[in-house]
């Protein structure tokens, strides 16, 4: 046999064709550029992930199952930032402030995929890899590989095990391991003791982990009950379901499309969380309204519980005032309002000038009175995932002075025999009984009254109410809600 039949054929010049060794590169499927995108926003522009992540879904436009991956990989990323850092660390024996901040993004995507996703292994790393040299520096991609590979080589309860022992102590541990800093662990730890339900920590911190439920608010007066809400969304799984009489939760999808399918006059069905929805029922219920009551909603934005408040109103013949700091928000406010335009005036005052309280007969004093005061927001992160990481404890002494002066302000034009009603998205003690027992303390003219019967009268089914305290705090875990709490103050005929 001839040797030359051996041979590969030769291209012209005589020259053998070389074999491409080059790495060929993975397609970055567009889901993930956004979610990269939409974390790099979140942590160098100091975005919002719940108005970043449409923006950016928009512009990519992604279909419907990419836009649900892509907002797995954002929101799942940011709860678990804490954590993931820490597994980092870890895998690649380099502080996590000592890496790149491209690079970190890139990691805690890819570790994401790894731990807490069904994302193949091979596909999780490959793509991270590619997503680093498309988006960072080039040179890190090798880094990226190899912690995430080290990653990969450990289960998530193995990774949990080696945070706890390179913890300073047990808090710390149980901090990093859920994903929250330490001090807000405290801080719930010390608002459940208060109710005599410590135990409970834990499972409050995973539900914090949890996607919320969808939930929409089917406003008083829409003229269908829940049984036609359901059949009407039922191609979206609408469910009249949780502890708000005016409740809708969904079983997923695009919550604008079930909104749709109620064909109800503009306005009456909204997205909002039920204990947003009790908060407001619990001062517009707690006792029957008259026809001409006055309200005020002192820190309105964005509109949600205005919304409501509207829609009540609107219902007894009451009429309300909406007041928002920002003029911006005072916008959304008004866009919140289209199922009671002519009940509700919006205007643009800060809540602790009398401006806010002007009344059309030179009174100022009104009948009910809602103070949703600016807070911490750690009452809501599960859907603002970032807000645990931006928050600080030195951000409390400035909005507890602010609260107490909001309130003072409110009782000061709280008509004789009104009610005010003051809401916090936060279970911090600082923001709920110290800052009501100080303004209460300052204000001997006025007095507590029970608001967790007014909760209860409100709500659909009785709530599991802990501790001894007038007031009511609601939790994720053992409500189904964002962590609010609703006192009720009474100003005596």
């Amino acid at each position: 046999m001839s040797e030359s039949r051996n041979r590969p054929p030769e291209r012209s010049g005589g020259q053998r064709p070389r074999r491409d060794t080059r790495p060929q590169r993975a397609n970055i499927s567009a889901a993930r550029l956004v979610a990269y995108d939409v974390l790099r926003d979140v942590e160098e522009r100091d975005s919002y992930a719940n108005l970043a992540l449409p923006a950016r879904i928009r512009e990519a436009r992604l279909d419907p199952r990419d836009a649900g991956l892509a907002t797995e990989l954002v929101a799942g990323t940011l709860r678990g930032q804490g954590r993931y850092d820490r597994i980092i660390e870890l895998a690649s024996g380099r502080a996590i402030d000592q890496v790149d901040a491209r690079t970190r993004n890139v990691l805690r995507l890819g570790v994401h995929q790894l731990l807490s996703m069904r994302t193949a292994a091979h596909a999780a790393v490959n793509e991270s890899v590619e997503l680093q040299r498309r988006v960072g520096n080039v040179s890190a991609a090798g880094f990226v590989n190899g912690v995430l590979r080290s990653v990969g080589r450990a289960t998530p309860e193995e990774w949990d095990a080696r945070i706890t022992e390179s913890a300073k102590n047990a808090d710390d541990a149980l901090a990093t391991r859920t994903s929250h800093p330490a001090w807000v662990l405290r801080a719930f730890r010390d608002a459940l003791r208060a109710e005599g339900r410590e135990e409970e920590l834990e499972e409050l911190l995973e539900a914090d982990n949890q996607p919320p439920r969808v939930s929409l608010a089917l406003l008083p007066g829409s003229g269908i009950d829940d049984d036609t809400a359901e059949a009407l969304g039922g191609e979206y799984g609408v469910n009249a379901a949780g502890p708000s009489p005016l409740g809708l939760e969904l079983d997923g999808g695009d919550p604008m499309h079930a909104i749709a399918a109620l064909d109800l006059p503009a306005g009456y069905a909204r997205v909002q969380d039920q204990g947003s929805q009790l908060a407001a029922l619990a001062l517009s219920r707690a006792r029957e309204a008259t026809p001409g009551e006055l309200w005020l909603d002192l820190c309105a934005g964005p509109g949600g519980k205005t919304a409501v408040l509207g829609a009540e109103a609107q219902l007894v013949g009451a009429t309300v005032r909406a007041n928002e700091v920002s003029e911006h928000r005072a916008e959304l406010v008004r866009r919140s309002i289209e199922a009671s335009t002519d009940t509700v005036q919006v205007v643009s005052h800060d809540g602790r000038d009398d401006a806010a309280f002007h009344t059309a007969d030179g009174s100022d004093l009104f009948d009910r009175i809602l103070v949703d005061a600016p807070c911490s927001g750690l009452g809501a992160l599960r859907r603002r995932p970032e807000a645990r990481w931006r928050k600080q404890p030195s951000d409390l002494p400035g909005l507890t002075t602010l609260q107490g002066q909001l309130l003072d302000a409110a009782i000061a034009h709280l008509a004789p025999g009104g009610l005010l009603a003051y809401v916090t998205c936060s279970p911090h003690l600082a923001e709920t009984r110290v800052a009501l027992d100080s303004a209460l303390k300052r204000h001997p003219e006025v007095r507590e009254i029970d608001a967790r019967a007014a909760v209860n009268a409100a709500a659909r089914d009785p709530l599991d109410l802990a501790g001894e305290s007038l007031s009511v705090q609601l939790w994720p875990h053992r409500h189904g809600t964002d962590a609010m709490f609703i006192a009720l103050v009474e100003r005596p005929a």
